[in-house]
């Protein structure tokens, strides 16, 4: 179902915008409400529905995993409604094939979640680009790996899914609040429910124990505190952070899976997942939506805001928390000076 955007609507937006935008961050951040409003959006909503009638061009929004499923269809849309977009892949052939598939102005860049170098390497030629980010979309991820791997003496899932893109959001942090509203959006995912101890912080290394899906559960949790702490750092500025469950959705994420997983998901998940341009919507609708203006610290499922699953997920301690552990564990791959 579309949902135009009308001239109207159009010209208040711009004029709001634009008095926003001329008015001190500071100033801007105590007059905008942070309560989320409901949307006109479902679950059956797509990328293309949730931008209709939205014109993004002059913005630039960097988003990782832009190669394949969720990532590549919001930047195909992104590009689409007239964004500039830095598509972010693990190699530059991916991000180059990628950003070649799409109509619209891109630019290619590329790093490893697994090799904080590398994303250091990446947000250097962001920057060099001397343009502020409207948007970082933190798409990226991988699932339930079968047996215990480590990254920089962390578990791999802990490591890529949240720490990678934590470096990369802190690397990138000043470029986002350089423009006039830019905003943070961060994947996290419903399996936040199976990090039924919260986040066990010692058990990063995961030599206590470790099961798949547990393992997962704590990156997604951690993916949706990141956002919620980061929220409150900058709810002094026009910036946002929020984080979003896109559903459940056949992407190459299932390729870590059992054999008869894959199997069903591929002949049966019709019947129950979303296909990938509805799972892309609630990553767009977040990243873009003007109503979203101001509204930080959520955490959104079918363009809704959400509650989630389990407590942790408002547990504002714990995401103080994380933030400090993380800060601790990448300290060597943080921006030298300013806060971050």
């Amino acid at each position: 179902m579309q949902h135009p955007i009308n001239r109207r609507l159009l010209l208040k937006y711009g004029t709001t915008l634009a008095v926003l935008s001329a008015l001190p961050a500071s100033v801007v951040a105590q007059i905008i409400t942070r309560e989320p409003p409901r949307s006109p959006f479902n679950s059956k909503s797509t990328a293309e529905d949730v931008t209709q009638g939205l014109n993004l061009d002059g913005l630039t929004i960097a988003i990782t995993g832009c190669n394949s499923g969720l990532g590549l269809e919001t930047m195909r849309v992104l590009a689409l409604r007239g964004a500039h977009v830095i598509g972010i892949a693990r190699t530059r052939e991916k991000a180059e094939t990628a950003c070649a598939s799409v109509t619209g102005s891109t630019t290619p860049a590329f790093l490893d979640l697994a090799d904080w170098e590398s994303v250091v390497r990446c947000a250097d030629s962001i920057r060099a680009l001397q343009t502020p980010l409207d948007g970082l979309i933190t798409n990226a991820g991988i699932m339930a790996l079968p047996e215990l791997e480590l990254v920089n003496g962390v578990e791999k899932q802990f490591a890529v899914n949240h720490l990678g893109h934590f470096i990369l959001i802190n690397q990138l942090r000043k470029s986002v609040l350089a423009a006039p509203a830019g905003r943070f959006t961060i994947l996290s995912s419903l399996a936040h429910r199976r990090a039924d101890k919260g986040i066990e912080f010692d058990n990063l290394d995961g030599s206590q124990h470790y099961h798949p899906w547990d393992a997962y559960g704590v990156s997604k949790l951690a993916n949706a505190l990141c956002a919620r702490e980061l929220a409150r750092q900058i709810s002094h500025t026009a910036a946002t952070a929020n984080s979003v469950h896109p559903g459940v959705i056949r992407t190459n994420l299932v390729q870590h899976l059992p054999t008869w997983q894959q199997w069903a998901s591929k002949y049966f998940g019709w019947l129950f997942m979303k296909n990938i341009p509805e799972g892309a919507a609630t990553q767009t609708y977040v990243a873009t939506h003007p109503d979203l203006a101001g509204v930080r610290g959520f955490y959104f499922a079918d363009c809704q805001p959400n509650e989630g699953e389990t407590p942790y997920l408002q547990d504002d301690a714990m995401a103080a928390r994380l933030w400090k552990v993380s800060r601790e564990l990448t300290r060597d791959y943080l921006p030298d000076s300013g806060k971050v």
